[in-house]
């Protein structure tokens, strides 16, 4: 059952389920800033289409962090560098850091400090199915879910793939985060309806930080 808290100089925290908060315009204020963070980023390593053995995926992906995400025919998973060009994954930008360690502490989980940053740009159509972060080695950590750009439908779902779904409309600015019970719980994105938002244009972005070793 979701629950809001309300407060007068912070955002609107939204219980999810046990462990599990959606905070509605967290990172709004600094939005533009951490957009523009990411452009740079995109100039060395930009999205690309990633491949899974089910096929391409519908989003483009990028990260930061001592490892990132690949994939190809055989598997995905977390690597030291970059397939194409075998470069290091860059580091995660101080000001991203941050982001994820306010967001955790906001959502009751101190001293998070995410050693890998996936980024997911949604153009429209894509879309991005339920599945859980399994992959990690610490699940004491939490994940934090950061979207910008396109407004898109977050699907929180349950330990279980056939478990009952949350639809939560996540907006520009928006940060979910989840751990504990809820850490392994089967979560995704519906498909990105037409639209053009005033800093991405006709984009969703998002970034999710983990603790991965």
């Amino acid at each position: 059952m979701q629950q809001s808290l309300n407060f007068t100089d912070g955002p609107l925290i939204t219980r999810i389920d046990d462990g599990a908060y959606w905070l509605q315009g967290f990172c709004l204020a600094q939005a533009e800033y951490y957009w523009q963070l990411l452009i740079y980023h995109f100039e060395a390593f930009p999205p690309q289409s990633m491949m899974t053995p089910m096929g391409p995926m519908s989003v483009k992906t990028t990260s930061f962090g001592e490892i990132g995400w690949e994939g190809d025919e055989n598997g995905y998973g977390y690597a030291l560098t970059k397939s194409s060009g075998q470069k290091n994954w860059p580091r995660i930008p101080e000001p991203l850091l941050d982001l994820a360690s306010r967001a955790a502490s906001a959502a009751g989980y101190q001293h998070f400090v995410p050693d890998t940053c996936l980024v997911n740009v949604y153009e429209v159509g894509a879309k991005m199915g339920l599945h859980q972060d399994k992959d990690e080695r610490d699940f004491s950590q939490p994940i934090v879910s950061v979207s910008l750009g396109l407004p898109a439908t977050f699907l929180f779902g349950g330990a279980a793939r056939d478990s009952q779904v949350r639809k939560m409309p996540v907006m520009h600015g928006d940060v979910v985060v989840w751990g504990g019970k809820s850490r392994r719980h089967f979560h995704g994105v519906s498909t990105i309806a037409p639209g053009q938002h005033p800093l991405l244009g006709a984009l969703r972005c998002n970034l999710t930080f983990r603790k991965a070793t």
